[in-house]
């Protein structure tokens, strides 16, 4: 049938409306089911950051759902989605990638951070999709949720803080008992090895100030890692004692929740003291605590617990590198065995290791990126 538009023009097509059919139009439209609201919000937790940030727009209940805090948490404890964030001091940048973009040839930007400091360059630590880059010659301190373009400069270090002392180590996680972030700063005094003094800082989000923490407790050590790993409202950082003829080294802890450290024993107290010992660097790999212990991985299932150390695989010799497993990390592992490793002392991109048949290749990626999971957290921004 023709029909005339609002000027009595035969300009529009469209089939014969009688009232049979507008009957079985209502009628089809009444019959058509609805999803439960529940299921709703069990799909929308399943998607990407990218998605949600759209479906906001699509009705207000959508986006009160989405921005609510319940969701946010439901929908980082069900995220899988990894990101691999680079660092660009030459350009003041940072760059991230979706981590399956590894085995492409293509790695579309996700999102892009220009910061003006000319040294914040240094990865502190990522959690919960939060990134913390810090300017340890300056003092400066910055948290960055990359996945929603939100950034967050905390107050500066006082200047005899960072010009009297060095930072010995530092590090950002989550406490989970009072839903705070923090970040942690060990400063060492200069003078001789022995002389040195230690203290600890701590900012904590939603204060504006930092405070003094009880002093570093294991003495004068050797830091094998400077920038600590998070795992279990926990900050760790691989630190050796030094005796004239050997070397002791632990993972030294520091509790979010009590402000307190610890000392962590690696996986064989046997060859503890032995000097040349290989380790690589902390990492974690499915929420446990993951060390490269000579030239096998292997992962703290229970923390805290010295007897639950397993090891995963071994990393065999790789031809046209000369590495002797110093300094190695494990950034992520896929289900199709197969590990995404980090040296900071032999190349400048990272590897991609299968531990089942021993092969490897190199990624497009430099050696100073990190991965970390995405959120919708902004309670810190």
């Amino acid at each position: 049938m023709v029909c005339e538009d609002n000027k009595g023009n035969n300009a529009v097509f469209c089939p014969l409306l009688t009232d049979e059919t507008i009957a079985g139009t209502l009628a089809s439209s009444r019959s058509l089911p609805t999803l439960p609201f529940d299921l709703i919000v069990e799909i929308l937790c399943r998607l990407t950051v990218k998605f949600l940030l759209q479906f906001r727009c699509v009705c207000k209940s959508w986006k009160s759902l989405i921005s609510s805090p319940k969701f946010v948490k439901k929908h980082l404890r069900l995220s899988t989605t990894r990101l691999v964030h680079t660092l660009t001091s030459s350009t003041n940048q940072s760059h991230n990638y979706i981590l399956n973009s590894i085995f492409n040839d293509v790695s579309p930007n996700v999102a892009l951070l220009k910061y003006h400091s000319k040294h914040l360059d240094h990865f502190i630590g990522s959690c919960n999709g939060i990134l913390c880059l810090a300017d340890i010659y300056d003092g400066l301190f910055r948290l960055w949720n990359p996945s929603i373009r939100k950034f967050k400069e905390l107050p500066h270090l006082k200047k005899h803080d960072y010009e009297n002392h060095n930072m010995m180590m530092y590090g950002f996680g989550h406490d989970p008992v009072l839903d705070n972030y923090k970040v942690v700063v060990v400063l060492r005094s200069h003078g001789h090895l022995v002389t040195k003094k230690t203290y600890g800082k701590v900012y904590t989000l939603g204060t504006n100030f930092w405070k003094n923490i009880e002093e570093f407790p294991f003495g004068c050590v050797v830091v094998q890692q400077r920038s600590g790993t998070f795992v279990s409202g926990t900050i760790n950082w691989l630190v050796s004692r030094m005796y004239p003829t050997r070397r002791q080294h632990f993972i030294a802890s520091f509790d979010l929740r009590n402000e307190s450290y610890q000392e962590v024993f690696l996986p064989d107290c046997r060859v503890v003291d032995v000097y040349n010992l290989r380790l690589g660097a902390l990492g974690v790999l499915r929420d446990c605590l993951c060390l490269v212990f000579r030239n096998d991985v292997w992962v703290m299932k229970e923390y805290g617990n010295h007897e639950s150390w397993t090891k995963l695989f071994a990393i065999t010799y790789m031809q046209d590198l000369p590495i002797s497993y110093a300094n190695i990390k494990v950034l992520n592992i896929f289900g199709d065995n197969q590990v995404l490793l980090k040296s900071t002392e032999w190349t400048d991109k990272l590897i991609v290791y299968n531990f089942k048949n021993g092969t490897y290749k190199y990624t497009k990626f430099g050696n100073s990126a990190e991965v970390c999971g995405e959120s919708l957290i902004s309670s810190c921004f």
